[in-house]
């Protein structure tokens, strides 16, 4: 078994063919995506996920996977969740798998890279399946700033804050912003434009019905503010989308950070505060095929980089060409990249950097325009890639993030 396993393994990278057409070959034990779903994103402390807690809102997430994945709970061999503010997010993530329905059989973990979580789950169990661990798994992003607001980080022992690098990662993200802005010269007006444009993009996408494909109906409970009780209510749209947000509406809203740099990160051009959970099912080509399930996608790579932690928000530059080059792409192969918008100094800066076309970069618009779950966004923006990808015909989608602390993370995903 071992060895027919390595044979299959190297038969895939000593092909004669590469790059693209390499990469569109199906194998029996591919790593294949059958179903990527979300919930919708809604403001933290403010939108209609707020009252639930997290372990609430992994339970929803569990039952809609089993209601719309077609797979038989039982059949996963594990189940990766992706948080980053969660208190011992395992006993959460077996709690409520149990009490979603999936057996005392089935095994679950947590991982946390910062806002990387969702897309670390998903290689996780793809890595699995791919060394023939497991033949099913499932991989969930899911995080409620609602209940858990990031409070930054731990303090240091004195040895280990005396490595300058070292006492940059407990330096709010904020600050990062602010470093790579002046850093890199990011005027203020280039990162109001850029943010307009998300939320333009993802106006146009919602009223279009774009989303409607990727979120998954939320049941929910919500708190009445006078007697306190709760009701179940029902959630279906993002809520985050200012309608109408234009560059010269941007323009006027104050520095959220006064204290630091050149001050032009705003409320207006950086990540909302969310809510959220995605889910992402996977499993290898040849028991998707014996299940008779539709193939939307697989996973071909994922890499990560690390950066200095002061300029944190660089990490998509050096982590895409690092996957894209594992995989034998130019980035010219690549139709949709889904690069978060943690803020506009990062993302205009690593689209500068690596000269990527702007009409293939969130063309739904992304975390300004509708929310950075941190531990959801990951798995996330998978789902709307691969959701746009099927859309527009298109193969290659790549996906990417900043990590606090100084990293970054991509992956590459075709579609069938």
């Amino acid at each position: 078994m071992a060895l027919q396993r390595i044979k299959q393994l190297s038969s895939h990278l000593t092909g004669t063919s590469s790059g693209l057409s390499a990469l569109q070959q199906k194998h029996p034990d591919d790593v294949v995506i059958t179903m990527a779903i979300r919930s919708p994103l809604t403001k933290a402390k403010k939108g209609a996920l707020k009252d639930s807690t997290t372990d609430e809102l992994m339970l929803e997430m569990f039952k809609q996977t089993i209601v719309h994945s077609k797979v038989d709970p039982s059949a996963v061999g594990d189940i990766c969740v992706g948080t980053v503010l969660t208190p011992n997010p395992v006993y959460h993530a077996r709690g409520a798998s149990l009490a979603a329905g999936f057996p005392e059989t089935v095994p679950v973990q947590a991982v946390n890279r910062f806002c990387s979580s969702g897309l670390m789950a998903t290689t996780v169990i793809a890595n699995q399946i791919r060394t023939g661990q497991i033949e099913i798994g499932l991989a969930v992003g899911v995080e409620s700033m609602s209940q858990n607001p990031d409070n930054g980080g731990p303090s240091q022992a004195e040895e280990v804050a005396t490595n300058p690098a070292a006492k940059d990662c407990l330096n709010p993200m904020g600050w990062t912003s602010e470093n790579v802005a002046e850093d890199y010269n990011i005027p203020r007006e280039v990162m109001d434009d850029f943010a307009a444009q998300s939320y333009a993009r993802a106006e146009h996408a919602e009223k279009s019905g774009y989303f409607a494909k990727e979120i998954v109906p939320f049941t929910v409970f919500e708190n009445d503010p006078v007697t306190g009780t709760r009701k179940k209510i029902v959630v279906v749209k993002d809520d985050g989308i200012r309608y109408g947000t234009t560059k010269e509406t941007l323009s006027k809203i104050r520095a959220a950070f006064p204290q630091w740099g050149k001050s032009r990160t705003t409320g207006g051009n950086a990540s909302q505060i969310t809510d959220g959970a995605a889910a992402i099912m996977m499993m290898t080509r040849k028991k998707a095929e014996e299940l008779g399930l539709k193939i939307l996608g697989k996973h071909i790579s994922t890499a990560v980089a690390g950066v200095p932690p002061r300029v944190m928000g660089i990490g998509p530059v050096f982590a895409i060409p690092m996957v894209l080059k594992n995989c034998g792409l130019t980035k010219e192969d690549v139709d949709i990249y889904e690069i978060n918008e943690a803020f506009a100094s990062q993302y205009v800066y690593s689209i500068q950097e690596l000269g990527l076309d702007p009409e293939k970069v969130n063309v739904n618009g992304g975390a300004i325009a509708f929310g950075h779950p941190l531990g959801c966004t990951g798995a996330r923006q998978i789902v709307t890639g691969l959701n746009e990808l099927h859309r527009r015909q298109g193969k290659i989608l790549v996906t990417s993030m900043c990590i606090g602390t100084g990293m970054g993370a991509a992956g590459v995903f075709l579609r069938e």
